[in-house]
């Protein structure tokens, strides 16, 4: 019987930049087998791909990359071929440099080879980019941004209500019980026309009525400007008028931020969402309570579509950050949140937890017995995160929706009574 020899693993490590990216390619036993430099551009990816072909890469055993991104067009161009692509923190790179030089010495080339070698010798304990698909790609692009833009709106309104503190005490009493606050239209399109307190005080009935109809109000239009006119004709704290004149430009300026924010988060808000509910899971994700249109892209922007990125749930509910970790060394063990995790994930899991206690009973009868227990408010609501993520694993691997009855189990009578 004849023997088949297979094809010796090759490794490939790629050291990027901005206009040029170092390659190396070793074997198992760690030989280098060929280095070159290409330029960032589809001349320098034509290179990249003839060199992998020409070291026996093929559609059945493709030649693995590591990289220290996740991103870029020489990223995307790579998981486009369908082999995979390993993402390795600089830190980690850094550490496994050391291993092949005391000298510390730094380039270009070595750290291509020093990624090249981190496959070669450790490529269990590191995991490939997940194959998520396209619409996927999509949407978390589109979700990230989106969030992205609140943040930077969160910050825009921190600003100018800072600045609105110095000299502007009025407009902050006045929308100070609105949901929205400085952020709701009313309050931007108020402080457009009149930017200072004195400007504010000339203000009649009239044009604050006409300025609320321009902010979209159509309910409560009459009773809302009696009560912005009394609120601004009170006798207030002022600055100089020169002074108070200044700091209406700037406050002008800080507003035009604000408004630039609000409009494009509430324009990706709605590509967002569109894009989300043209994907298969989100009927799954959506039917959990405290999970929207927009919240829910958020989850699957983070977590992905590729069912076989996370081993199990403990490994979602580590990459969420809402499991615990456990430090133990000798006779010391603590039990701690975890810090490493994905930020982005983590931020919704708290709103996620947050809006569930008036959508589920259930999942307020579990946040009430960890706060009897002794949990804070976060950690309670963690917990309870970390419970979600645990269903929404599961519902997802078998392609259910959420069932309260299965999620919280009420507990028998027989065992209510032996509990008793």
């Amino acid at each position: 019987m004849a023997i088949v020899e297979l094809p010796a693993p090759v490794f490939c490590g790629i050291d990027w930049a901005e206009d040029h990216h170092d390659i190396a390619l070793v074997d198992a036993g760690g030989n280098q087998l060929a280095k070159m430099r290409i330029s960032d551009d589809a001349a320098g990816f034509t290179q990249l791909t003839a060199l992998l072909t020409e070291h026996g890469d093929s559609d059945v055993a493709p030649i693995p990359v590591a990289i220290e991104t996740s991103r870029g067009l020489l990223v995307a161009c790579l998981r486009a071929t369908g082999r995979p692509v390993f993402a390795i923190n600089p830190m980690a790179v850094a550490r496994y440099r050391d291993r092949h030089s005391v000298a510390r010495k730094k380039s270009d080339a070595v750290d291509a080879a020093a990624l090249a070698n981190i496959l070669r010798t450790d490529m269990a304990a590191h995991r490939p980019l997940p194959a998520d698909s396209e619409l996927v790609q999509a949407i978390a692009v589109l979700a990230r941004a989106q969030q992205d833009v609140v943040w930077a709106r969160g910050q825009a309104h921190n600003k100018l209500r800072s600045q609105l503190r110095e000299f502007y005490p009025a407009i902050l009493e006045a929308f100070a019980q609105h949901k929205h606050g400085l952020c709701s239209r009313e309050a931007r399109a108020i402080l457009a026309a009149a930017p200072t307190p004195t400007m504010a005080a000339k203000l009649t009935r009239r044009r604050l009525q006409s300025l609320l109809k321009q902010a979209g109000r159509v309910r409560g239009i009459q009773a809302d400007a009696e009560r912005l006119h009394e609120v601004f004709k009170r006798e207030y704290l002022h600055q100089l008028p020169q002074v108070e004149a200044a700091l209406g430009q700037q406050t002008s300026a800080l507003l035009r931020q604000l408004n630039t924010a609000c409009d494009k988060a509430d324009q990706l808000e709605g590509v967002v969402t569109q894009a989300f509910e043209e994907h298969p899971d989100a009927p799954i994700i959506c039917s959990f309570p405290g999970l929207a249109a927009l919240t829910g892209a958020r989850i699957l922007a983070e977590i992905g579509d590729d069912r076989a990125r996370f081993a199990d749930a403990g490994s979602l509910k580590a990459y969420a950050g809402s499991a615990p970790v456990t430090r133990a060394s000798g006779k010391s063990c603590k039990v701690m949140s975890r810090k490493v995790k994905n930020q982005r994930l983590a931020a919704v899991g708290y709103v996620w937890a947050f809006v569930s206690l008036t959508r589920s009973p259930g999942a307020r009868a579990h946040y009430d017995r960890r706060r009897a227990a002794g949990d804070r408010h976060v950690a309670a609501q963690r917990n309870l995160f970390n419970r979600f993520m645990g269903m929404l694993f599961h519902c997802l691997q078998n392609g259910h929706t959420y069932d309260e009855a299965v999620a919280f189990p009420q507990p028998s009578a027989g065992h209510t009574a032996a509990a008793a």
